[in-house]
C-alpha cells in the first residue's frame, strides 16, 4: 500500500469529482504548481491508486432506466461452477457489480437495463446458463446515493 499525504488526498478527491480537470486547475485549488501536480498523479497511477480514468454515462439518458439487484444462493460450490459463474457475468454487460458475499447470501449483481421486461429476458439468458440453488430479484424504486468517488 501507497502512502500517501494531504496534498495527494486533496488531488484525489477533485479528479473523482472530474478526471477532466486541468493540471492547473487543480493546482490553483490545492495551492500548488502543475509540475508536481503532474508528477504525483503520475506517481499515483504507477503505484495503482488511480486504476482508471473513464467516462460515466447517464444510464437513463441512454435508456437504461431499471436497476435490479439480483441475490443469487447457490449449492454449488465447486472450482468448476465458479469458473463458469465467473465467466458468464463477465460476458453480460447488463451486469455492472457482482460480489461473492459471506452470510445467507452467496452472490449479489447490480443489472442496469431499460425494462422489467428486458430484464426478465435478461434473467432468462442468465439462470439459462447456469444452475442457482435460489435467485431473489429487486427493482430499485429510488436512488438515494451513487457514486464512484471513494473516501480518501
Amino acid at each position: 500500500n501507497m502512502q500517501f499525504d494531504d496534498t495527494d488526498r486533496k488531488i484525489l478527491r477533485l479528479i473523482q469529482v472530474d478526471a477532466t480537470l486541468p493540471l492547473e486547475e487543480i493546482a490553483r485549488q490545492i495551492g500548488s504548481t502543475k509540475s508536481p501536480v503532474w508528477n504525483r498523479i503520475k506517481k499515483l497511477k504507477a503505484a495503482g491508486v488511480i486504476d482508471r480514468e473513464v467516462a460515466i454515462l447517464n444510464g437513463n439518458s441512454i435508456g437504461l432506466t431499471e436497476t435490479f439487484f439480483i441475490a443469487i444462493r447457490t449449492d454449488q460450490h465447486t472450482s468448476d461452477w465458479l469458473g463458469r459463474f465467473t465467466e458468464i457475468v463477465n460476458e453480460m454487460p447488463e451486469i455492472l457489480e457482482c460480489h461473492r458475499l459471506a452470510g445467507d447470501v452467496d452472490y449479489i449483481m447490480k443489472i442496469r437495463v431499460a425494462s422489467t421486461r428486458d430484464y426478465d429476458l435478461f434473467y432468462k439468458r442468465f439462470i439459462g446458463r447456469i444452475n442457482l440453488f435460489n435467485v431473489t430479484s429487486s427493482l430499485s424504486m429510488e436512488v438515494i446515493k451513487e457514486t464512484t468517488a471513494l473516501k480518501v
